[in-house]
């Protein structure tokens, strides 16, 4: 006789083996309706899984987080049954969930149409409307190859044949249709109301360029329309943003394929760049880190010490000379353990704080290069603190109210914290990632803020927190890190002399505020659609004349601002001033200052804000003091 615990911590009886479906009716029949899974002890089960004993269960639903992912996953069977029924001779390969929504590559012997993308969603409305229950079950691996085979899907037969031989698979069928996943899916497809189909982009088999080019649909599916919506505006809105439109728009850099992945930073961006980095290195300098510069290549033995030779060499740059292995730097770590080993540290010099803008490059593949996003050549606000293992949590709470204001004053408020724990691929021994493990989440509960924790997603010397910021629109960005590290500074010989006058291992950590300043540029672009606050705009003021009268006048205003210490710039062309407006309107400059005759005899300015308002004639100086105040960094 089952006893079932509820999340409420109440406990219902059953005379025998019970379904989660049939514990959802026995609570309530709306919330039998609105069931999509259960979670027995943990476990995501569909909901005609029986339990058989006692045990732990909460009933998912469409509010849950996995209940959202259950309906993506389904939404992703329910497109690839769509283009089995509407193209025969299409073989499906996967189709997993994504952030957002869901994908699934087809092979097929001609590129689908956004015809074709239409007829699809179609035809997935019309399986949903059909009801059809999805039923799980389970077949020997031999026996589940041979199902596939027999219906001529030769890359599901691949992917199981894959699968270690005493491994068990399980199918899903709704309807006449059937496909391999480990599920759970929803119990029936009228479940699935609330999806679109948005594109067609191509994937490798496998991600292997020397396979067949697939087919990739991407989709998005939501529980309610009006998240759905949202979503779509929202895209909407970020398309307007993208970094890659504005950098062009806004003259602020290019890229091109002679160097794919690098950037050509043109004057207004190289202006925009200037203003995150030396607002950076202010925060440096307060902030007790001393900034240094190390090489871009070190010798292989030196990344064969850290590990990175062993666990990271298929992302980075590697050359040679002279009979030389040499690498170019992913990371700026390994130097500055070289930089804090010239000298004998005391106890007393710890923490040791280093910084570095440092330029670093990453073997990132083609296709996954994207903008500013993802580049192979970047700079990182790159810091360590050498410390000792007492001095740690500290360290970690400091660092963390210091990037709460940093994100702040670049207009980013809404924070997300996760705890990234030890992969499976690490280096060091459990006892000492107990350890920093425990630092962490200490840190962020003195910290008062509320955090996940992310299983397995540590880099391979230390675990980590890290910091995403969320911008005007609502999209999730991580920058920010902080690694506890016990690992690499032994393997690098770096020593501090204790209390005891005995030699001991510094622990390091790394950390970065905004990450990658190429990548943090392009999440400013858009998260200030170009329109940048006065303290980072590249070009703050432009004075424009009427007429050839008041250029004389122009060039003087302009060149008083600049005086004054502000990026303003003059434009005399003999162009109707409403051209003029409108044209840096689209520049997304602050402030738009006309002179005419009025302006010339009075010495003043016309001031217009970047929105079109019109602050009418200004004193010159009443001009300063307000841009000053507005542009203080």
């Amino acid at each position: 006789m089952p006893n079932i615990t509820l999340p409420d911590g109440s406990v219902r009886s059953y005379p025998g083996p019970v379904s989660v479906a049939e514990v959802a009716q026995s609570i309530g029949a709306g919330l039998a309706r609105a069931a999509l899974a259960g979670k027995v002890d943990g476990r995501l089960v569909d909901t005609d899984h029986r339990i058989t004993s006692d045990a732990r269960l909460a009933i998912v639903t469409d509010k849950d987080p996995e209940g959202l992912e259950i309906l993506r996953h389904s939404t992703a069977h329910l497109l690839a049954h769509a283009v089995k029924e509407l193209f025969p001779e299409a073989q499906v390969t996967i189709g997993p969930v994504i952030e957002n929504g869901f994908y699934y590559d087809f092979s097929y012997k001609r590129p689908f149409t956004p015809e074709d993308l239409a007829g699809i969603e179609k035809r997935m409305a019309e399986i949903a409307k059909r009801d059809l229950a999805v039923h799980r079950r389970e077949l020997p691996r031999d026996e589940a190859v041979k199902f596939f085979r027999d219906q001529g899907e030769v890359y599901k037969a691949e992917i199981i044949a894959s699968i270690p031989e005493k491994e068990t698979i399980s199918l899903y069928g709704q309807g006449d249709w059937v496909d391999l996943c480990r599920g759970p899916h929803v119990p029936s497809t009228g479940k699935l109301k609330v999806f679109k189909l948005m594109r067609v982009a191509g994937a490798y088999w496998r991600g292997d360029s020397k396979n067949e080019m697939l087919q990739r649909i991407y989709g998005t599916a939501w529980a309610k329309k009006e998240d759905q919506d949202a979503y779509l505006k929202m895209l909407e809105e970020a398309e307007k943003r993208d970094h890659r439109r504005l950098g062009t728009q806004l003259d602020l850099y290019h890229m091109q394929d002679e160097a794919p992945g690098m950037v050509f930073w043109h004057a207004k961006g190289w202006t925009l760049w200037q203003q995150v980095e030396q607002y950076m290195r202010r925060v440096y300098r307060d902030n007790g880190y001393r900034e240094v510069r190390g090489p871009q290549i070190l010798d292989k033995s030196i990344w064969e010490k850290t590990g990175h030779w062993e666990n990271y060499r298929e992302h980075m740059f590697t050359t040679a000379s002279e009979n030389r292995d040499y690498a170019v730097k992913p990371m700026n770590c390994p130097g500055h353990i070289q930089i804090y080993n010239k000298g004998v540290r005391s106890y007393r010099d710890l923490p040791y704080r280093l910084g570095e803008f440092g330029a670093c490059h990453r073997n990132e593949p083609s296709g996954a290069l994207h903008g500013l996003m993802r580049v192979r050549g970047f700079t990182q606000d790159d810091g360590h603190v050498f410390c000792t293992e007492d001095q740690v949590l500290e360290e970690c709470v400091t660092y963390t109210a210091l990037l709460q204001e940093v994100y702040a004053r670049f207009g980013f408020t809404d924070i997300i914290y996760k705890v990234a724990t030890r992969p499976a691929k690490r280096i060091g021994d459990d006892a000492a990632w107990d350890r920093a493990e425990r630092a962490l989440i200490e840190s962020l509960q003195r910290s008062d803020v509320k955090f996940e924790i992310s299983p397995g997603e540590g880099a391979f010397y230390g675990p980590k927190i890290e910091y995403s910021l969320k911008d005007a629109i609502g999209r999730v960005w991580q920058c920010g890190t902080m690694q506890v590290d016990f690992f690499m500074p032994a393997r690098l010989g770096a020593e501090y002399v204790g209390e005891d006058n005995a030699r001991h291992v510094p622990v390091m950590l790394h950390r970065a505020i905004i990450g990658s300043l190429e990548r943090f540029l392009g999440i400013l672009i858009e998260h200030f659609a170009g329109a940048f606050p006065p303290w980072l705009a590249p070009e703050q003021v432009v004075v424009m004349n009427i007429s050839e009268h008041q250029a004389d006048y122009a060039k003087a205003v302009a060149q008083r601002l600049r005086e004054a210490g502000f990026r303003a710039v003059e434009d005399l062309r003999n162009e109707k001033i409403s051209y003029k407006i409108r044209e840096h309107s689209l520049q997304k400059l602050p402030y738009q200052l006309v002179v005419g005759d009025k302006e010339k005899q009075a010495g003043t300015v016309a001031v217009r804000t970047r929105g079109g308002e019109d602050l009418g004639a200004m004193a010159l100086d009443a001009f300063i003091a307000r841009l000053r105040n507005e542009a203080s960094a």
